[in-house]
């Protein structure tokens, strides 16, 4: 049981409402576990590599920052795209993307830097907006997402601590897909919830 959980399927606690409105604090989802590569148990070697996640893709992954967290947010950026965000809209590839599962709960939107491409570039890959820097939420990038890494977001937008401020995620922290929500608690048991199938690509 301890071998399957660590190379087939395991469950997670959603702690946050970073991911809200598809992942509501309390849900406790199940998630594969082999869609980005097998690991041998209990070591970060990988038995075989898996593919790239698609845009739109939810994954759980380990934190860059702090290794030992996981985290779930939805990728936005692969290899190679380019990504920008104006007044909280957001662009890749220089097109609006149409994102039906995004919320924005805070009507103030922060002014952007003023800073050139290639400079807003360099202090994003070395982290320097990490400390959580409002001014990147509303108004980030250009950036263009480095091979290798993928650019993530919580879909809570304004309650979000990702890929705009620490950076792009390397794909060797990535840990599986979360599948199907079992239990879900706030405040009672919210039965609407249970065995809901968590849908990710969102055909872009």
């Amino acid at each position: 049981m301890l071998l399957l959980r660590e190379s087939v399927i395991q469950a997670y606690l959603i702690p946050s409402s970073s991911m809200e409105d598809t992942l509501l604090a309390g849900d406790f989802v199940l998630a594969t576990k082999f869609d980005f590569g097998l690991r041998v148990p209990f070591t970060d070697i990988k038995m075989f590599s898996g593919k790239l996640p698609k845009r739109g893709d939810i994954v759980i992954f380990s934190y860059p920052l702090e290794k030992n967290k996981d985290f779930v947010k939805r990728v936005i950026g692969l290899p190679g795209d380019t990504i920008e965000i104006r007044n909280k809209v957001l662009y890749v590839n220089h097109k609006k993307l149409v994102e039906t599962y995004a919320t924005y709960k805070d009507t103030h939107t922060y002014p952007s830097l003023d800073l050139s491409s290639e400079d807003f570039m360099k202090l994003w890959l070395e982290g320097k907006f990490s400390n959580g820097q409002r001014f990147v939420r509303d108004n980030f990038g250009p950036i263009v997402v480095p091979d290798g890494k993928v650019f993530v977001l919580g879909d809570n937008r304004d309650y979000s601590f990702d890929s705009r401020f620490w950076g792009p995620l390397d794909i060797r922290y990535l840990k599986g897909k979360p599948r199907i929500i079992y239990f879900s608690w706030g405040n009672g048991i919210r039965l609407e919830r249970l065995f809901k199938i968590i849908v990710g690509y969102n055909g872009y």
